[in-house]
C-alpha cells in the first residue's frame, strides 16, 4: 500500500536525449498541474549542439518544473525527483539532486554502450556517482513501451519513440496527476492521425499502472491547489509568447497595425512564430534572409504607420546595430525584442545570459541613446513588450526589450488581464494636409516629433540617415548638429516622466539592498524571503526600467548600508549604476555559466556581505 504525502511544493526535473521528447513531457507535466490549479514555474534546458551524439553529455535536453499550493517563482534549485532516460542524462544532473531525490532511470539504457557513451567508468554507476542514499528506481521503460504496443502494427522505431509517455505516467502515479488533461491534448495534437491517440493513452496508461504495481514506490504525493493567487482565469505561458501577445495588445490599442520582420535565431524565433498565427487580427510578419534585413523591413513598416518590431538575441542584435542608429536618428517607432543568450559569438546558444546590457545601451555609432526596458518573468512579458510599444509610440522613439533565454523558454501561469483596463496609447499621427507639419518640431512634454505617415497627402516629407535640423533639412553644420544630438538624448531622458518610480520590497531603509534587472527576479525575490526569515536586514530592488533610471533611484539607494547587485554577467548593471550614481558603492555577485542564479548562491552572498569572513 503506497503511502498519501501531503507536500506544498516539489521540484521534477525530465531529462534525456535531444530526441527523447523531454521538452515535450515536462510541458505536459506542468500543463496537467496548472489545470489541477498548482501554480508553476518551468526551465526548459536545452542542448547547445543541433546533432550531438545520441547518449552523449553534450546532448542531453532537461525541462525543470517547480509546482506547488502556494506562489512560485522559480523552477527551483535542487530536483526532488529526476526521470533520467539514459546514463549521460543521470551524469549530467546528478548535481541537481536533493539528498532525499528519486531517480527514475530507463534500465534498459545502462548497458555496456550507454555508460561508456556517458564517460562512466564502472558497472555499479549509483556508487561511482555517489548516490547510493538516493531511492533509485531501475524501470525497464523502453522495454515495457514496447510491450504496451506489440500489438499496434507501428513502425519500431516509431514505438520507442512513445517511451516518454510511459515515463510521465510514472510521474502522474507519483504525484496523482490526472490523466484527463493529456488525453486531451492527444486527442487535439492527433485528431488528423487517430491511431497516435490511441498508441500514447495506452502507453501513458501503462506507465501508471506499472508505477501503481512495483514494491519501490512507496509513497506518493499530493500538491494541492495554490490558494494564494488573485482569483481570475489562468493560463499558462511562456516569455516569448506573452511578448508577442502583448505587442498585439498595444496594436489593437494604438489603431496601428503590428509588423514583424525577424531573422530566425535560438531563443527569439518562437516570437516571430506566435506573431505569424494572428493573421486572423492583422498581424504581419516577414521572416527575412539576415537580421538586417528583418530590422531595416522594420523601420519601413514604420514609415508607413505600422507598429514595427523585430526579435532576435545577442548575435543578431549586434547586426541590427547600424540600422538601431538610422531608427534613433529619423525618431521612428520601433520595438527591438532582444532574447539574450550566452555569448560572445554563437556562444552557447541555448543558455540564458544578461550579458548584452552594455550593447543595448551603448552599441552603435556616435552619440545614439536609446530607452531599454527589460521583463522580469514569462509573465510580465506581456506586460513589458504592451509599455514599450506605448512608449515607442508615443514618445516617437525606438525601444529595446530586453528578455533572455530562461524568460523567453520559460512558463508560468498567466492571469488573463481585462485589457480594457490597461490605457489607451494615442500616437502622434499627423492629420491630412496639416499645414504646421515639420518634421522635427517637438512637444513640449515628451519632446516627441509627429508621426506623418507615408502617403498622407500635404504632409510629405523626407527621412534618412543624415543629420537634420528642426525642419527636416539636411544640414552640416556643426551647432545644429551638437543641438540635435543634445534634444535626441534629452527625449530619451523624459521617458523617466513617464514611468513608475522604483519599488523597494521590504523595508525602504537597512542594511542591504539586493539589486537585480531582468530575469532573476523569482530567485531573488525568494532569496530575500529566506534572508528574512533569517532575520537578516535586507530588501530588494528589482529594475524593469533602465535607460532611463526612475527618477527615484538615488534616493532609494541612500537608505541603504550596502547595495549588493546580482546579475548573469561580469557586472554589466554594476558598472552602468556607477556611471549613473557614482555617490555610492556598489557590490557584486555574478555568474556567468549558462544557468540562472540558485537560491542558495544568493543567500550565501548576502551572508557573506551582512557577516565578511576575516581575511587570512
Amino acid at each position: 500500500m503506497h503511502k498519501l504525502i501531503d507536500t506544498p511544493d516539489v521540484v521534477i526535473r525530465f531529462s534525456g536525449d535531444s530526441g527523447d521528447g523531454m521538452q515535450l513531457t515536462g510541458t505536459l507535466f506542468a500543463d496537467a498541474s496548472a489545470l489541477m490549479g498548482n501554480d508553476i514555474s518551468t526551465f526548459p534546458d536545452f542542448p547547445a549542439e543541433i546533432r550531438a551524439p545520441q547518449g552523449s553529455i553534450s546532448g542531453v535536453s532537461g525541462f525543470q518544473v517547480h509546482i506547488g499550493n502556494h506562489k512560485i517563482n522559480t523552477p527551483g534549485d535542487f530536483c526532488d525527483v529526476l526521470v533520467a532516460m539514459n546514463p549521460a542524462a543521470l551524469r549530467a544532473n546528478v548535481h541537481w539532486l536533493k539528498p532525499t531525490s528519486t531517480v527514475i532511470l530507463d534500465a534498459d539504457t545502462f548497458d555496456e554502450r550507454g555508460l561508456k557513451r556517458a564517460g562512466l567508468q564502472t558497472d555499479d554507476i549509483i556508487k561511482e556517482l555517489g548516490i547510493e542514499d538516493r531511492n533509485i528506481i531501475f524501470a525497464p521503460i523502453t522495454s515495457l513501451t514496447k510491450e504496451s504496443l506489440k500489438d499496434s502494427e507501428m513502425d519500431p522505431k516509431l514505438i520507442v519513440r512513445n517511451k516518454n509517455m510511459f515515463a510521465l505516467g510514472i510521474c502522474y502515479f507519483l504525484f496523482n496527476r490526472s490523466l484527463e488533461h493529456t488525453e486531451k491534448y492527444f486527442k487535439m495534437k492527433f485528431r488528423k492521425k487517430p491511431q497516435f491517440i490511441e498508441s500514447n493513452k495506452k502507453v501513458l496508461r501503462d506507465g501508471y499502472n506499472y508505477a501503481s504495481n512495483i514494491h519501490a514506490i512507496q509513497n506518493t504525493y499530493v500538491v494541492k491547489p495554490a490558494t494564494d493567487l488573485p482569483k481570475g482565469i489562468y493560463r499558462n505561458i511562456n516569455g516569448n509568447q506573452a511578448v508577442a501577445w502583448g505587442l498585439i495588445a498595444a496594436s489593437e490599442k494604438s489603431g496601428r497595425p503590428l509588423f514583424c520582420g525577424s531573422y530566425p535565431i535560438t531563443p527569439a524565433t518562437s516570437i516571430l512564430e506566435e506573431l505569424a498565427l494572428r493573421k486572423d487580427l492583422g498581424v504581419k510578419t516577414l521572416q527575412c534572409e539576415d537580421e538586417i534585413a528583418g530590422i531595416c523591413t522594420a523601420i519601413g513598416a514604420a514609415f508607413a504607420g505600422n507598429l514595427a518590431v523585430t526579435a532576435t538575441s545577442g548575435p543578431g542584435f549586434s547586426l541590427k546595430s547600424e540600422a538601431l542608429g538610422l531608427a534613433m536618428i529619423t525618431e521612428l517607432p520601433l520595438v527591438v525584442v532582444d532574447v539574450q543568450r550566452s555569448g560572445p559569438s554563437t556562444g552557447i546558444p541555448t543558455k540564458t545570459e544578461q550579458a548584452d546590457l552594455m550593447q543595448a545601451l551603448y552599441g552603435r555609432n556616435g552619440e545614439c541613446p536609446i530607452a531599454v526596458m527589460a521583463a522580469h518573468s514569462p509573465s510580465h512579458c506581456f506586460d513589458a513588450a504592451f509599455w514599450a510599444a506605448k512608449l515607442a509610440m508615443e514618445h516617437m522613439m525606438p525601444i529595446i526589450l530586453l528578455s533572455e533565454g530562461f524568460v523567453g523558454n520559460g512558463s508560468e501561469p498567466w492571469k488573463i488581464p481585462d485589457v480594457a483596463a490597461y490605457p489607451e496609447i494615442r500616437p502622434p499621427v499627423v492629420a491630412e494636409g496639416d499645414t504646421r507639419y515639420k518634421p522635427f518640431i517637438r512637444d513640449k512634454k515628451r519632446m516627441a516629433r509627429r508621426w506623418a505617415l507615408a502617403g498622407t497627402p500635404g504632409v510629405e516629407h523626407r527621412l534618412g540617415g543624415l543629420e537634420k535640423n528642426n525642419n527636416g533639412q539636411v544640414s552640416n553644420d556643426p551647432l545644429v548638429h551638437e543641438h540635435m544630438v543634445r534634444e535626441r538624448a534629452e527625449k530619451v531622458a523624459r521617458v523617466a516622466d513617464f514611468i513608475p518610480e522604483q519599488q523597494v520590497i521590504g523595508k525602504d531603509h537597512g542594511d542591504i539592498l539586493l539589486v537585480g534587472w531582468g530575469g532573476t527576479f523569482g530567485h531573488l525575490y525568494t532569496a530575500l524571503e529566506t534572508l528574512q526569515e533569517l532575520r537578516i536586514n535586507v530588501s530588494l530592488a528589482h529594475f524593469d526600467y533602465i535607460n532611463p533610471l526612475p527618477k527615484n533611484t538615488a534616493k532609494i539607494f541612500g537608505k541603504f548600508k550596502k547595495i549588493l547587485v546580482c546579475e548573469l554577467n561580469s557586472g554589466q548593471f554594476a558598472g552602468y549604476l556607477r556611471m549613473q550614481h557614482q555617490q555610492f558603492t556598489y557590490h557584486q555577485y555574478n555568474k556567468i555559466q549558462g544557468q540562472p542564479f540558485t537560491i542558495e548562491e544568493i543567500v550565501r552572498a548576502v551572508q557573506q556581505l551582512h557577516n565578511p569572513t576575516p581575511q587570512q
